[in-house]
């Protein structure tokens, strides 16, 4: 086995170079993860474009991790509850653990966490932060969830976006039976709130897409969709008017804004929710001021909610869920990469490459 590691490091926007690291030596308090596949996701994306900064330069991407536990000290061991050759699923942020926060079990809000997978730089040792290198450096806080082992890599590294959905439809959007829900934007993260979605028991789920997202929304079908959207181009329809319609003036009991960098889709969240309904804002829109009604959200009654990233729980359900095999998720993953080959993976997801249309996309440092 090599004492070095190889890694995709970004040293600038669209600055994507293999580099080397020494394999860090595991203690009794930590270990180290062979990284199967990283899932790659918009916020990737918008990282390698240079449009969204939530770390410094150099820094190894990739905050969507799967692997087998390679190694583990034996204090680790027993408070994660692996051992080598469990299969686990890494979440992005390292909580301290100890503070308020972390004590009462809002570990996301934690003012002491310094590290965060795929967005530490490599000043901070041992470097190995990302998931988009051969192995990963496993800190003593990190969290860890177990996955089956037996299933296809592709399949499991689904995780993150199945926990995003799951966090941002059933735990803040708080679908109920029956429940009318819109999914604004067709991405992976869209199409597994739909999942989610149709999993908690809600009654109509409609779900809107770019034209040349005609695949994705023809997915969203698949998995639970009753109605898609086309936002633009020569079949738009008012995304409002057309929720209108469809509920006979009722609007969506829950709606998921979740486009990247766009700021109309804020308002129509807004316009299609019915009086008392729950927006949840979920799309990043690259630190710029977006225009908001407030006096929408007052006289109808309106409960606006932020999603910040995925939480246990989420993760705990998602893996249920992929574990279960109820929906044919083997119908997202449409491309997988080498380490070699990581910003082909970034531009793929892009829409920039050329060939099939991507939806799940996924690094494999091994292959």
């Amino acid at each position: 086995m090599s004492d070095m590691v190889r890694a995709a490091v970004q040293v600038g926007p669209r600055q994507i170079e293999l580099r080397e690291f020494p394999r860090p030596r595991i203690g009794a308090d930590d270990g180290l993860l062979r990284v199967e596949a990283n899932g790659i996701c918009g916020s990737d994306v918008e990282m390698y474009k240079g449009h969204l900064r939530m770390g410094q330069y150099p820094v190894i991407p990739g905050h969507e991790p799967l692997g087998i536990i390679e190694e583990v000290g034996e204090t680790a061991a027993q408070r994660w509850g692996v051992q080598p050759g469990d299969r686990v699923a890494l979440e992005v942020i390292v909580p301290c653990r100890v503070c308020h926060d972390c004590l009462i079990g809002r570990y996301q809000s934690c003012r002491n966490r310094t590290i965060g997978h795929g967005v530490t730089g490599l000043g901070t040792p041992p470097g190995l932060w990302g998931g988009l290198a051969e192995y990963l450096y496993l800190t003593p806080n990190a969290i860890l969830h177990k996955v089956d082992n037996q299933l296809p890599a592709e399949l499991a590294v689904m995780f993150n976006p199945l926990g995003a959905g799951v966090r941002w439809a059933v735990h803040l959007g708080d679908v109920q039976l029956g429940d009318t829900v819109l999914v604004l934007g067709s991405g992976q993260r869209g199409i597994a709130s739909v999942i989610a979605a149709r999993a908690a028991g809600a009654g109509t789920i409609i779900i809107t897409g770019l034209a040349a997202d005609a695949h994705k929304l023809a997915l969203a079908r698949e998995f639970g969709a009753d109605h898609t959207i086309v936002v633009d181009g020569d079949e738009a329809v008012d995304t409002v008017e057309r929720v209108r319609e469809i509920t006979d003036g009722a609007m969506a009991d829950v709606v998921l804004e979740l486009t990247p960098m766009a700021a109309e889709p804020v308002s129509d969240a807004l316009l299609a929710a019915r009086h008392g309904g729950r927006v949840v804002l979920a799309g990043l829109k690259g630190n710029r001021d977006v225009p908001v009604r407030t006096d929408l959200i007052i006289n109808r009654a309106l409960h606006v909610i932020g999603a910040f990233g995925v939480d246990a729980g989420s993760y705990a359900e998602a893996i249920e869920i992929i574990e279960s095999g109820r929906f044919p998720l083997e119908k997202l993953h449409t491309h997988s990469f080498g380490l070699d080959d990581t910003a082909l993976a970034m531009e793929t997801l892009a829409g920039e490459a050329t060939g099939d249309p991507a939806v799940h996309v996924s690094v494999h440092p091994h292959s």
